[in-house]
């Protein structure tokens, strides 16, 4: 019997099934009427998993296995051990033996109430090695799984570096390091924390299943003895959010056992990461710990480099917006002047020659438009350097530049994009109040010209070289379309005023 059971055990692969093959073979072998088989928290002296024989669900509830003694030899017949439900017989003895690996004790194998008398050596010994056997299954069952748990988290870790070396923006990194860490830690929530300008910190990411309301913002007050160690670069776990007195935030009494952990490197503190369960589940193991750590340290070096490779990007643009901007004013802006200016001569000089006659009058009106063109394209190129000459991401902080933010804006719903000229220091001369009065009257007739059918070009123009009747300097918004208006003629919406 005994080297069936040791046979079945090296059969099933299945750790469940086989401690309950375990504990059904310790009773038939020892005669006992009931069996259990504790399996012990790796870092705590409790019960984790429980597997029994010969007990209904009620005796199991009532079962104390939480081993007295040392677990060495002296302690393994216990006869006057009393280990059953209310109501029942006293036991008629009691054999316990421990559950090793090599020094490490992971639980017991216990029997109980033996009808034909007390337990002997022989089923101590039969017990021993039905436990030995345990011990091998146990033993194995961990460290395949904590094999299979360093190669997830090494897995994730290589992935969140891969997700943000290929290209995203910050809070997308931030959400993407504490969304692979709240999976791989099996958390109800993963949370990046920053430090603030007070001197504190709050959170400014939240990855969870649950509602987020209420954690993005939350704020860690200076102070905080849990924000010293994070300052510090320590990590800090806490086994219950909601009691511990080292947790001061609001969204505590969510939260049981909890892992916070610096995002640093290089001696930089990027921000935090916190990855809290629910109340009543597991706590962290050490592995669960030092593997998180481990990839607190990879995702803050992934973050670095990220962040070091989108400066070298955006860089890389403005160094080749420069260029094309240098090159259009350098050679194209120039070329085109100096041809408006040749134009401009000759049309002069035709006028001049055939005054009166018809070819002459008719000549000097095409070598004027040629001229009203070229000087049109010259403002549009220049547009165009200085719209180049703007970071690409951001609110424009010049006048002009949301002029253009807002004329681009539009080119979405038109299906295509204004044309747009300025004409004079607008930037200098345009005032803060004014400049929120001409875009409202810019977004409003963009608005309108949307709205009329059969435009198909918009010509928008911001002139502050222009004098009002009163004689003061102002500014002139001129928005000119080619649809038809109420009289079926092109729209033209003019807007003025002083500066």
């Amino acid at each position: 019997m005994l080297l069936e059971a040791v046979l079945n055990v090296g059969s099933d692969l299945e750790l469940g099934s086989t401690l309950q093959q375990i504990v059904d073979a310790s009773t038939a072998l020892t005669g006992a009427r009931h069996g259990a088989l504790g399996v012990l928290d790796p870092d705590r002296d409790r019960v984790e998993e429980l597997y029994t024989a010969g007990m209904t669900e009620a005796e199991r509830q009532h079962l104390d296995l939480v081993p007295g003694a040392s677990g060495g030899p002296a302690a393994l017949i216990e006869e006057d051990r009393q280990v059953r439900p209310p109501g029942r017989p006293p036991a008629r003895g009691f054999l316990r033996a421990p559950i090793l690996v090599h020094t490490e004790v992971f639980g017991h194998l216990s029997v109980a109430e033996k009808p034909s008398g007390p337990f002997n050596d022989t089923e101590l010994a039969l017990l021993r090695v039905l436990a030995a056997q345990a011990g091998i299954a146990i033993g194995n069952a961990r460290l395949y799984g904590t094999a299979r748990q360093r190669e997830r988290w090494i897995a994730g870790a290589a992935a969140v570096t891969t997700a943000l070396l290929t290209g995203t923006d910050a809070a997308d990194a931030l959400m993407t390091v504490a969304e692979r860490a709240r999976v791989l830690a099996g958390a109800s929530a993963g949370v990046i924390l920053q430090p603030t300008e007070e001197g504190g910190m709050e959170i400014v990411t939240a990855s969870t299943p649950d509602d987020p309301a209420g954690i993005v913002g939350t704020v860690i007050e200076p102070g905080s003895p849990v924000l010293v160690q994070l300052l510090g670069g320590e990590p800090v776990f806490v086994e219950d959010s909601a009691t511990d007195p080292r947790m001061t935030t609001g969204v505590r009494s969510r939260f049981g056992p909890s892992m916070m952990l610096p995002l640093q490197s290089g001696g930089r503190l990027i921000g935090t990461l916190a990855l809290p369960r629910r109340r009543g589940e597991r706590p962290y193991t050490e592995m669960d710990k030092l593997l998180a750590t481990q990839f607190a340290s990879q995702a803050a070096l992934a973050l670095v480099l990220a962040d070091a490779q989108a400066d070298r990007e955006q860089l890389a643009v403005y160094e080749d917006r420069d260029r094309i901007a240098r090159d259009l004013h350098d050679l194209v802006v120039q070329r085109l002047f100096a041809t408006e200016m040749m134009l401009e001569s000759t049309r002069r000089r035709a006028a001049s020659e055939e005054t009166g006659g018809a070819g002459g009058t008719e000549a000097g009106e095409l070598l004027g438009r040629a001229v009203d063109e070229l000087d049109s394209t010259i403002q549009e190129v220049r547009t165009a350097i200085f719209a180049l000459q703007q970071p690409p991401a951001g609110a424009p902080s010049t006048f002009r530049g949301r002029v253009l933010r807002e004329t681009g804006g539009a080119a979405a719903l038109l299906g295509f994009p204004p044309s747009v000229r300025f004409a004079g220091a607008v930037d200098a001369l345009v005032g803060e109040e004014t400049g929120r009065e001409l875009l409202a009257a810019l977004r409003g007739a963009l608005a309108a010209a949307h709205r009329r059918p059969g435009v198909s070009a918009i010509e928008v123009e911001v002139d502050a070289t222009v004098r009002l009747p009163d004689g003061r300097s102002g500014v002139r918004l001129v928005v000119a379309d080619d649809g038809r208006g109420d009289d079926g003629r092109p729209t033209t919406v003019t807007w003025q005023a002083p500066v």
